[in-house]
């Protein structure tokens, strides 16, 4: 179905999770994978939201991670806006003849969904391509009972709720 996958990271571990899902996604279709990274300036003040030398260790890692999983993999990277990064990673699945696009998801709550940048939705708009989101990055406990469902996951053996 697949024969050539375009991936989309950010240095994040939700793009940790979607290199994973690229290689398993890769290996079912026997698709080939072209990943990006985009590095976005930040408006007004012409900084990046990551350091200009990370982005050869981001790439390059995922690019690692999907050869030694025996997949035929490439990469690029580029600068853009919040507001040109959908039609950049669009037009980098054009060039790379992709059946699709692959993004991870952060899956923000509440208020952060307001204030996230929506780049799966920024792409979408600027392809014909199937969008496929990556699951979410597991998250384990939170504010209420994380410490009794570590101690459970470490096998501490004491009931939740008990102290010993």
């Amino acid at each position: 179905m697949f024969e050539r996958v375009l991936l989309a990271i950010d240095g994040t571990p939700a793009g940790e999770v979607a290199v994973s899902f690229a290689t398993a996604l890769a290996h079912e279709h026997r698709a080939s994978v072209h990943v990006v990274h985009a590095n976005i300036v930040l408006l007004g003040s012409g900084c990046r939201r990551r350091d200009q030398r990370a982005v050869p260790r981001v790439l390059g890692g995922a690019l690692a991670q999907l050869r030694a999983g025996g997949v035929d993999a490439s990469g690029e990277h580029f600068r853009a806006t919040i507001f040109d990064v959908g039609t950049r990673i669009a037009r980098s699945a054009e060039h790379f003849g992709a059946d699709a696009v692959l993004l991870g998801s952060h899956r923000r709550r509440r208020l952060a969904r307001l204030a996230s940048d929506g780049i799966r939705e920024r792409v979408a708009r600027a392809t014909t391509l199937p969008v496929i989101t990556a699951p979410p990055p597991l998250r384990v406990g939170g504010r209420r009972g994380s410490a009794a469902a570590i101690r459970r996951l470490a096998g501490d053996g004491a009931p939740a709720g008990s102290t010993r």
